[in-house]
């Protein structure tokens, strides 16, 4: 998911994104321990997407206790 559709999503949208991902995260930590995993790049990209996704939530929250 691309930021412009991170920056579409209301707070709860965004907490629900960082909990998808986190979990994804999760199931792919487990795959790579017990060896299952091939494409540990995925590892990468999926903690890149938790940190764009908590940067925007953050973000998001400032821009509306601001109003």
């Amino acid at each position: 998911m691309n930021t412009t559709e991170l920056r579409q999503k209301d707070v709860d949208g965004l907490k629900a994104e960082v909990n998808a991902l986190q979990k994804a995260h999760f199931g792919l930590r487990m795959q790579k321990a017990t060896q299952q995993l091939t494409n540990l790049a995925t590892l990468r990209s999926t903690r890149r997407a938790i940190a764009r996704a908590k940067t925007i939530l953050a973000e998001t929250i400032v821009k509306q206790g601001a109003k």
